[in-house]
């Protein structure tokens, strides 16, 4: 039985005028596709598309208010993990978004509640049902509170942000995958000036390769790597 939605409020510290615009951004095609509804708002779709707008922009004003003296590059490169699929999984899961969600009954069956992809598409849809619903204010105030963390964090989270290897290991333990193991595959060139390649697996299905100029760097992109294929694969 799906959660109450006045907990799922609760979490995340925002009562909506319009329960029918949280419904909607937690109703998957699949609930669509089985009731026979052909409208395309009857699913959280569009709502996901705005909300993926909304994000970029309230994270990149975030970034910008409190690292004024950051270069664009290093702004770029926390925005991009603040809104990367794999962040807001882990902040969906951090809500219990999955309890919440309206799916057909094959995506229940699949375990879509589980699903990596699906659920921070989901997320992104509350962020457009928040701003519909609220404003900009009530929406900044979520991504604040639930992804971007309040602005001193966002100092001592930098480098964790960056941090793909442990990513990866949250993400596989979540999943209940096996844990990652990383294999140095080649070095090549001389000794002040070696590139590496480094090889990570989780479990059969999920191997990548990736070259660096230490192997802590090389180890970081194969790791990214596997990420984003976890998150493409809704595993």
């Amino acid at each position: 039985m799906r959660a109450d939605l006045a907990t799922l409020e609760g979490a995340l510290g925002y009562a909506f005028r319009d329960r029918k615009l949280l419904e909607r951004a937690l109703t998957h095609k699949s609930r669509v596709y089985e009731k026979n509804l052909q409208s395309v708002l009857d699913d959280n779709e569009q709502l996901e598309f705005l909300g993926d707008a909304i994000l970029g922009f309230i994270v990149s004003e975030l970034l910008v208010a409190r690292h004024a003296d950051y270069p664009e590059g290093r702004l770029s490169k926390l925005k991009a993990q603040l809104v990367s699929a794999s962040h807001l999984y882990e902040v969906a899961q951090s809500l219990r978004l999955g309890d919440h969600l309206l799916l057909g009954r094959g995506e229940e069956l699949s375990g879509g509640r589980l699903k990596p992809a699906l659920l921070a598409n989901a997320m992104e849809a509350i962020i457009a049902a928040i701003y519909l619903d609220g404003g900009v204010d009530a929406a900044r105030g979520l991504i604040t509170r639930h992804i971007a963390g309040e602005h001193e964090a966002l100092d001592r989270n930098s480098d964790k942000l960056l941090d793909y290897k442990s990513a990866l290991q949250e993400m596989t333990q979540a999943l209940k995958l096996p844990q990652p193991r990383y294999s140095i595959v080649e070095e090549r060139g001389p000794e002040h000036a070696k590139t590496f390649l480094v090889e990570v697996r989780v479990g059969h299905e999920w191997v990548s390769q990736a070259e660096g100029l230490s192997k802590k760097s090389a180890g970081q992109k194969a790791a990214q790597r596997v990420l984003e294929k976890l998150m493409e694969g809704g595993h």
